[in-house]
């Protein structure tokens, strides 16, 4: 698959996910409409929101994950050196230079977001930037320019703030039909509405999930080969991997809604059913790639 395969899949995955967002706010809208008697009314409301928490999505999504993350632009003359290794890197890479942040973490973690390689950012953290030395770094940094150039950062950023908007009408959904419950048992169709709605209910966490999954352990494979094909060194971002999954610090930053857009899981608890349902591969399959390569 070609570089230009990948971001003609990103961009029709990133269509897909807006159109089943839109389609899944309009459905909640729906059945709390009729369990108010909103009419009409309440679903024109619904798609309305829909359309603009869209676009808010679309070209504001980076900022809200990078003030979600309590991500901080950097100055160069206190990170002279992550500035010019990611200046470095974007010359090989032939990109636009992103904007850096930096997140205040004894964790060792990193992520790329943004809509278009125009508008991107890396943000790392300061305990990534403590315990690589620049070799490390710069595969870091090569794993998130690969983000960057294959446009993954537009779908998963959209996949962070909707996932997380998922998560709030799904509970908004629940009040609402906890409240609508409580109206006349006999009221036209209101059996079947709360039965539409505990099912809308149980599955928005479940659809969530399966979103995130969908954007492919794949993702983080090729993101680990392009950057050893920018930097020429495999085993730079080996050890990185290596010392990242190593470390026991978790970020607080993160949530279950930006944990995909992080190099590595945030969060450190393992086991089968962890790995099962993680977006990232295992550290040690990645590291064992690199070092085939």
């Amino acid at each position: 698959m070609t570089l230009y395969d990948n971001i003609s899949k990103n961009t029709i995955a990133s269509i897909l996910l807006i159109a089943f967002f839109i389609a899944f706010i309009i459905a909640i809208g729906f059945v709390v409409s009729l369990l108010f008697d909103f009419g009409l009314v309440g679903v024109i409301f619904a798609v309305i929101f829909a359309v603009i928490i869209s676009l808010v999505g679309y070209f504001s999504s980076d900022k809200i994950v990078l003030g979600l993350t309590g991500a901080v632009e950097v100055k160069k003359p206190e990170f002279a050196f992550l500035i010019n290794t990611v200046e470095g890197l974007s010359i090989a890479s032939g990109l636009p230079l992103p904007k850096i942040y930096v997140i205040k973490s004894a964790a060792m973690n990193a992520f790329a977001t943004g809509r278009n390689p125009k508008s991107s950012s890396i943000a790392v953290t300061t305990g990534l930037l403590e315990k690589l030395d620049r070799q490390e770094l710069e595969g870091v940094i090569g794993h998130e320019m690969s983000h960057i150039k294959n446009f993954d950062i537009r779908l998963m950023t959209l996949v962070a703030v909707f996932v997380g908007i998922i998560a709030i009408l799904s509970d908004f959904a629940f009040r609402s039909l906890w409240f609508g419950g409580s109206r006349d048992s006999d009221s036209k169709g209101n059996g079947i509405l709360m039965v539409l709605g505990i099912i809308l209910i149980i599955l928005a966490p479940i659809i969530a999930t399966l979103i995130k999954l969908a954007l492919s352990r794949k993702r983080e494979f090729l993101a680990d080969a392009d950057s050893a094909l920018i930097t020429r060194n495999p085993e730079g971002l080996a050890k990185a991997l290596e010392k990242i999954g190593n470390d026991k610090v978790e970020l607080k930053g993160a949530s279950n809604g930006t944990a995909h857009l992080f190099i590595s899981n945030p969060f450190k608890q393992k086991g089968f059913l962890v790995n099962l349902f993680s977006t990232h591969p295992p550290i040690e399959a990645r590291v064992k790639a690199l070092r085939q390569m």
